[in-house]
């Protein structure tokens, strides 16, 4: 999450008297460290995953598997460890008091033989939280909680009526289960304070044989604004942020390189979004989608009625057609000026601002638009800036603007460079799944700076791919835009390439493994970029395990992990297609999970051979 600057947080109205002052010290320790910092060249590739976990406690007498509220607990015995340098990770605070999530102690350098460390370091994580973990409690990388807001569905319980006048949610009381860091309770009452109303999430349901038509829940009388039918109806963030993720950061040799990356990886987000897909089931049902999009999408919405176009604009609001939570809405290098075919709403006086300040307009588009939205937490420490370098308005803004891909600027005292995050896959039962997605990502951007790769469509067509990107089955029965002609002319400048509308239509299997001989697909690249690289054998021979899974994925000849999940619900002895994930089915399915993350249960249609 970033920014876990401790403090004393403000309400809402608290914090609107602050807004502009906010965004004008943002806006201005921005400018000042890209002037700083804009010439910074040379700088070497490292990178890191950042993995998040749920603390999943078994009830094995009861059958019963819910989510444990220890994070605080465990993570303050993890951070004693790291503080005597005990570990090979880090250990930070996620949104939810059951999550945490993990990073390599140190980050990877770009030498090809370090790629074979990951996955070790990953198993490591798992072995060395142990011991801050109880007997009956698994450490487990799963996107989302099947019965996340349904009846005992954490430890320790405590219940809520439907019926409780509860603003928060109707299934959960948000204190309880959100994590204790002022930020997070601050971000989650700010958001509803500041749409005026809950935020409103509806996610299609899967429509099985006994399925109620039309499927409507009875919920608070039915007075709950919002409630669609065929629909999971959810109310609060932490449906959303309460999901775990896999993410990649990357540092770049500098600001040219990091905003090349950052549209080349903005293309390929939907595509690893549906091939990373593990999120099939919410509150207790199975859902019509493989992905936690629409969820994490709806669940930090704070556009009012007005700026979401539901009513009229004012003098005070403009429609804004993205939420906080989206892909990212312009390219950044020149190669892609042309295809920003979306309307990017931004703030005029920033934009004029970073313009006089000598920044060119596709950096300033993006800065000024990060800033149409307002802080969703302040704290009152914070209000004057720290110190000269300080950067706590600037970030404040930006790490709650939730897109795919983000631009990270450099560290103040020059011990980090320009980097990009890439945010959009979900996490994976396994430390194999979780490295193989991790290395792909890492050696995509190698081969796309290497070979001087373009994948650029237009931003419309990227937004229609997450579109399909999270429908069920996505990987198997959708198709997605993706660039033909993707090589730069050689005779190009660095500032020039093909950008001639050569986009089609293609399946997951095209993209990542080829199409004949008019398309070679983003493995077989991979491939001839690492024959032309020094690499040794064992290195290699883990590469192309890696490789092979995710064409075997792509394939269909492998299970993406909703699929596996939608499966072991349909074909379970209680399940009575009804689309409902009963306890008993969730304590078996997390069983199994666990296993298989264990190494205990071989899953050959989730993982192959490997």
């Amino acid at each position: 999450m970033g920014l876990l600057t401790e403090g004393t947080p403000l309400s809402w109205q608290e914090t609107k008297k602050w807004v502009d002052h906010v965004r004008r010290q943002g806006v201005l320790q921005f400018i000042k460290l890209f002037n700083k910092q804009r010439n910074r060249g040379d700088d070497v590739l490292k990178w890191g995953d950042e993995t998040e976990y749920m603390i999943i406690k078994f009830d094995h007498e009861k059958k019963m598997a819910r989510i444990s509220l220890r994070s605080e607990e465990v993570l303050d015995h993890m951070n004693m460890l790291e503080n005597l340098g005990n570990l090979s990770s880090l250990w930070r605070p996620e949104f939810g008091a059951y999550m945490v999530e993990a990073m390599p102690s140190k980050p990877y350098s770009g030498l090809i033989c370090e790629l074979n460390m990951v996955e070790s370091n990953m198993r490591t994580r798992r072995e060395e939280i142990k011991q801050a973990l109880y007997q009956e409690e698994s450490l487990m990388s799963l996107t989302s909680f099947p019965r996340l807001g349904c009846d005992e569905f954490m430890d320790p319980a405590i219940k809520v009526s439907l019926y409780e006048n509860n603003k928060e949610s109707i299934f959960f009381r948000g204190k309880t289960i959100i994590c204790k860091h002022p930020k997070f309770g601050a971000m989650n009452r700010n958001i509803q304070d500041r749409r005026r109303k809950k935020v409103i999430i509806n996610v299609p349901i899967y429509k099985d044989h006994k399925t109620l038509t039309p499927f409507l829940e009875n919920l608070q009388d039915g007075k709950n604004e919002g409630l669609l039918k065929d629909h999971i109806y959810m109310d609060n963030l932490m449906f959303g942020m309460g999901c775990c993720s896999l993410q990649v950061t990357l540092q770049a040799c500098n600001i040219r390189e990091a905003r090349i990356l950052f549209d080349q990886l903005a293309v390929l987000s939907p595509i690893m979004m549906a091939l990373s897909a593990s999120s099939p089931v919410y509150r207790g049902y199975l859902s019509d989608t493989d992905c936690k999009w629409c969820t994490i999408v709806n669940s930090v919405d704070d556009r009012t009625d007005e700026e979401r176009g539901v009513k009229p604009t004012t003098e005070d609001n403009v429609f804004i057609n993205k939420a906080r939570y989206s892909g990212v809405n312009s390219y950044l290098s020149p190669e892609g000026e042309m295809l920003n075919d979306v309307e990017v709403v931004f703030n005029k006086y920033v934009y004029k601002e970073l313009r006089d300040a000598g920044i060119d307009h596709l950096l300033s588009q993006h800065v000024a638009h990060l800033f149409i939205r307002e802080p969703l937490f302040l704290f009152s420490e914070n209000i004057c800036p720290q110190s000269e370098d300080d950067m706590y308005h600037y970030e404040n803004i930006h790490s709650t603007n939730w897109q795919t891909v983000r631009l990270k600027v450099p560290s103040p005292d020059g011990s980090i460079g320009w980097r990009v995050e890439f945010r959009p896959m979900e996490v994976q039962l396994t430390d194999f799944e979780n490295a193989a997605y991790a290395v792909f990502v890492m050696l995509l951007t190698r081969v796309i700076l290497s070979l001087k790769l373009n994948f650029l469509i237009p931003i419309s067509k990227v937004d229609e791919n997450y579109e399909e990107a999270q429908k069920r089955d996505a990987v198997r029965s959708r198709t997605f835009w993706f660039q033909t002609n993707f090589m730069k002319d050689k005779n190009a400048s660095e500032e020039t390439c093909h950008s001639d509308g050569s986009y089609a239509k293609m399946t997951m299997n095209e993209i990542i493994s080829g199409k004949d001989d008019s398309f070679p697909g983003l493995v077989p690249l991979i491939q001839k970029f690492l024959c032309s690289a020094d690499v040794e054998v064992d290195t290699l021979h883990t590469l192309q395990k890696y490789l092979e899974f995710l064409q075997h994925r792509a394939s269909g000849k492998l299970l993406t992990t909703a699929q596996w999940i939608r499966e072991y619900v349909l074909d379970h002895p209680d399940y009575r297609q009804d689309s409902v994930v009963t306890q008993r089915i969730n304590y078996d399915l997390l069983c199994t999970a666990n296993r298989i993350q264990r190494g205990e249960l071989k899953c050959p249609r989730l993982l192959g051979s490997s």
